[in-house]
């Protein structure tokens, strides 16, 4: 079986920059995406990936949060304050409202927390990759009215991170977004704590599922005051999301 690109046939190679302290993950991070189609460098410091976002014009970076000089915040504040606007993924071993929120306020488009999957990463990679590309073909008119998902009375916008259930808008964390909009495209579907921890945490194995269901608890108290119940629990499985 073949590999599965990240992007279409025909379509520019990716140029992906990767910047961790750690050689072992910048490594694991260039052999994956080099598999799915990208063209990927490497920095281990805030200050050269600066330098190579300024030479090298990536595609997106994958940046981690704890560098040694300065930090993954303070070189995506730089580069939006040089008018630079390209996707960041942000790596952080602190999967705390607060760093997230930073972080996204600061301009990054996504963040993934250590440990994680590669295939995790490649997902959040292709997604953030797919985004930017509808977002410019918007721009230049070319564009399909952006990613909807539905199910019921619930809408999920991915491109303007907004949902509203029966025409009411809901305020969702970044966290809980995931955590809805995976259950939304995959609707219909039991799927195991495992599945949901890898693809919208980035773990590999299913040991913090206390995580989960607090999560789980959190969309429940949002979502159904506004209609039936959607989010459907199998005991000792996982959970589906079905609407009525």
């Amino acid at each position: 079986m073949g590999q599965e690109k990240l992007t279409r046939e025909g379509d520019p190679i990716p140029r992906v920059l990767v910047v961790d302290d750690e050689p072992n993950i910048r490594e694991l991070v260039q052999v994956a995406l080099r598999f799915h189609g990208c063209s990927v460098t490497t920095s281990g410091t805030g200050l050269d990936a600066l330098q190579l976002a300024d030479i090298d014009k990536p595609d997106l970076i994958v940046l981690d949060v704890m560098l040694p000089d300065i930090d993954g915040f303070e070189v995506c504040r730089r580069l939006r304050a040089s008018a630079n606007d390209v996707p960041v993924i942000f790596l952080t071993a602190r999967d705390t409202t607060s760093d997230t929120v930073t972080g996204l306020t600061l301009g990054g488009d996504d963040y993934i927390t250590k440990p994680f999957s590669v295939e995790a990463l490649v997902a959040r990679v292709r997604a953030v990759l797919r985004r930017a590309a509808r977002q410019q073909d918007s721009e230049d008119g070319d564009g399909d009215g952006g990613s909807t998902l539905r199910a019921g009375d619930l809408e999920l916008d991915e491109d303007h991170w907004t949902v509203r259930r029966a025409g009411v808008p809901v305020e969702l964390s970044p966290t809980e977004f995931r955590l809805l909009a995976y259950l939304m495209r995959n609707q219909g579907l039991m799927l195991t704590r495992k599945q949901l921890l890898e693809n919208v945490w980035g773990w590999e194995y299913a040991g913090q599922s206390q995580v989960l269901e607090t999560y789980v608890s959190y969309l429940r108290r949002k979502l159904d005051p506004l209609g039936p119940p959607l989010i459907h629990t199998q005991r000792g499985v996982g959970y589906s999301l079905r609407p009525q």
